[in-house]
């Protein structure tokens, strides 16, 4: 097969699913791997793909409607030590048999490395990192991927195909990120891409949790996805305002401070 063909065959693959493997481009194509690795180079170089471990995502073009200012690199600086903390603590809700899904964001992502690695879970997720993080610390979980574009900034994969799994999916227990909770205008999140993706999770899922460090109380961003009262537990740090305090106890939801 001519570079050419080669090419256009990667560039339908990543419009089909948003990521490719060397190896299975490889394998499918019968050329080398050091053949794919230069072909996505060449498609790097042009700006269509972004190179990962092993393989490569499609780039996209990025919304106006987004808050471009927030990107999970900047975020993991924030907090942290507060996050882990709130993602050990979660780590305790998980039972052995669980389905599970983990949401976007820089605090999901260290729940991964707190789960007991002997647990047979299965585990739904959409990001890069978070992906990663289950891959590499889990040993006896089934690992549910759903594909599609690739948000650079989240690292968040997202597509109406898999959303769609996820709605024919159901999970015991959804660990959820937001950027905002407010009182009246609800929980929030900093990229409208998120929002159907947030919705499905929380409707296929019969536990909600919220994972939030205490600066999102009281913060509004652009994307609305959910009403506070449709979480079932929060998990948040000891800065947590008190007006957030009383409201959570008032709406009945079960509020671990950590």
């Amino acid at each position: 097969m001519k570079r050419k063909e080669r090419l256009d065959y990667i560039g339908r693959q990543l419009t089909l699913n948003g990521v490719v493997s060397i190896k299975e481009l490889a394998e499918k194509l019968g050329v080398s791997s050091m053949t794919i690795r230069r072909d996505l180079r060449r498609l790097a170089e042009e700006g269509i793909l972004k190179l990962i471990p092993g393989g490569a995502v499609l780039r996209r073009e990025p919304n106006p409607f987004e808050e471009r200012e927030y990107t999970v690199t900047k975020a993991q600086l924030h907090m942290t030590k507060e996050k882990i903390k709130i993602c050990k603590r979660a780590a305790l809700l998980i039972q052995d048999g669980d389905t599970i899904i983990i949401d976007t964001g820089s605090t999901t992502e260290h729940l991964p490395g707190f789960i007991p690695p002997d647990l047979n879970l299965t585990i739904i997720c959409y990001c890069l990192n978070i992906f990663l993080n289950v891959y590499k610390n889990s040993r006896h979980t089934r690992i549910v991927f759903p594909g599609g574009y690739f948000h650079e900034n989240t690292l968040m994969f997202e597509s109406p195909e898999g959303i769609s799994l996820i709605r024919k999916m159901r999970a015991n227990k959804a660990f959820i990120s937001a950027a905002g909770v407010d009182e009246k205008l609800g929980v929030t999140c900093a990229n409208f891409y998120e929002v159907e993706t947030k919705r499905a999770i929380i409707e296929s899922s019969d536990v909600k949790i919220l994972l939030v460090d205490s600066t999102k109380f009281g913060k509004v961003t652009a994307a609305y996805f959910a009403d506070l009262k449709e979480f079932d537990i929060v998990i948040t740090d000891t800065g947590i305002p008190e007006k957030y305090a009383r409201l959570l106890k008032e709406l009945g939801i079960k509020t671990y401070v950590v």
